[in-house]
C-alpha cells in the first residue's frame, strides 16, 4: 500500500490517470481547492463515476487531504465558522466519493492558550462529525512540525484531542518530515524504534491509519516543514526502510515535488527497502 499524493488537476478522476501510470494502489487528493475557501459540490453522477473507476482500477485506498486553511482552534470566530464548515464539506465529499478518511492539520493556539486551543479543536471535531452522521470517513489528525503555535507536534497533544472528541472516527496520520523536524530523531532504526514506541505508550500504533513519507529538508527540531525526496534529505534511509516493512497494511504516500519524475523516483527508493514478507521489522 504505497503510493503518492495524485493531481485533480482537470476532474477528480484524473487522479486515477495518474495513480495507474504510476502503479501504485493507494492514494491521496484534495477535494477541491486547498488554498480557498469555496466549497465544492460532489453531483452524484461524479460521485458514482468515481467509485466505478475506483473499483475497475482496482485502487485499495484513496483518502484526501483537508484544506490547509483549516484552523479548527483559532480565537477568531470568524474564521472558526469557516473552518468547521470547511472540515464539515470535505466529510461530505469524502462520504459521497467513498473515500476512507480525511487527513487534518488539527490547528493553532494562536491568540489563546495551547489547553485552549485543544479544547476549541476537539469541541468543532465534535460539531463536524456530528454535522455528517452515519459517515464511515474518519478524520486523522496528523502530527505538525509545530512552527509558530501549531498545535500537535508532540503526540501527546494529539492524544488529548482525540480523548476529548472521544469518537471512533477520529484516527491518526504519522508524517516523517514533521515528526523529525519536531524533534522526534528517527535517523537511526534504534531512533525510529524508540519513536514509534513511545506512539505507542501515547496514542496506540493501532490507532495509526496512513503515513505520509517525506524526508526533510530542516534539521532535527528545525520546526520546518519542508518536504524534501526520500534519502536526499536530513532524515536518511533507515526511516523508511524501517517503516515500509513494519507498515505494510497500511497506506502510505509521499508528498515530496513532483516535477522531473520524481514520485517514480521515490517510489522506485521505497519499493527498494522492501524485505520478504516474513521479515516485518
Amino acid at each position: 500500500m504505497l503510493g503518492v499524493h495524485c493531481s485533480v488537476s482537470g476532474g477528480l478522476l484524473n487522479a486515477f490517470d495518474e495513480a495507474e501510470n504510476l502503479g501504485i494502489d493507494t492514494f491521496q487528493i484534495f477535494t477541491k481547492n486547498q488554498r480557498q475557501w469555496k466549497e465544492r459540490l460532489i453531483a452524484p453522477e461524479e460521485a458514482k463515476a468515481f467509485r466505478q473507476r475506483k473499483a475497475a482500477a482496482g485502487i485499495v485506498s484513496v483518502f484526501s487531504h483537508s484544506s490547509y486553511l483549516i484552523n479548527l482552534g483559532s480565537a477568531d470566530p470568524e474564521l472558526l465558522t469557516k473552518s468547521r464548515q470547511a472540515l464539515i464539506g470535505e466529510l461530505r465529499r469524502c462520504t459521497a466519493l467513498g473515500l476512507d478518511f480525511t487527513v487534518l492539520h488539527p490547528g493553532s493556539a494562536r491568540g489563546r492558550s495551547r489547553k485552549e486551543a485543544i479544547a476549541c479543536i476537539a469541541e468543532q471535531l465534535q460539531l463536524a462529525l456530528g454535522a455528517v452522521p452515519g459517515s464511515p470517513v474518519k478524520i486523522l489528525l496528523e502530527n505538525t512540525a509545530g512552527q509558530g503555535a501549531l498545535i500537535g507536534s508532540g503526540f501527546e497533544e494529539l492524544r488529548e484531542i482525540a480523548g476529548q472528541v472521544a469518537s471512533d472516527r477520529i484516527g491518526f496520520c504519522f508524517d516523517t518530515c514533521h515528526a523529525f523536524a519536531a524533534g522526534y530523531d528517527i535517523r537511526s532504526r534504534a531512533g525510529l524504534d524508540d519513536t514509534l514506541a513511545e506512539w505507542d505508550r501515547i496514542i496506540g500504533l493501532d490507532k495509526l491509519n496512513c503515513l505520509h513519507l517525506n524526508d526533510s529538508r530542516g534539521g532535527l527540531g528545525s520546526h520546518l516543514d519542508r518536504h524534501e525526496h526520500i534519502a536526499y534529505g536530513k532524515i536518511g534511509e533507515p526511516a523508511f526502510a524501517g517503516l515500509m516493512n513494519r507498515f505494510r497494511g497500511i497506506p502510505k504516500v509521499i508528498e515530496t515535488p513532483k516535477k522531473d519524475d520524481w514520485d517514480r523516483k521515490n517510489l522506485a527508493k521505497l519499493r527498494s527497502f522492501l524485505r520478504p514478507a516474513s521479515y516485518s521489522k
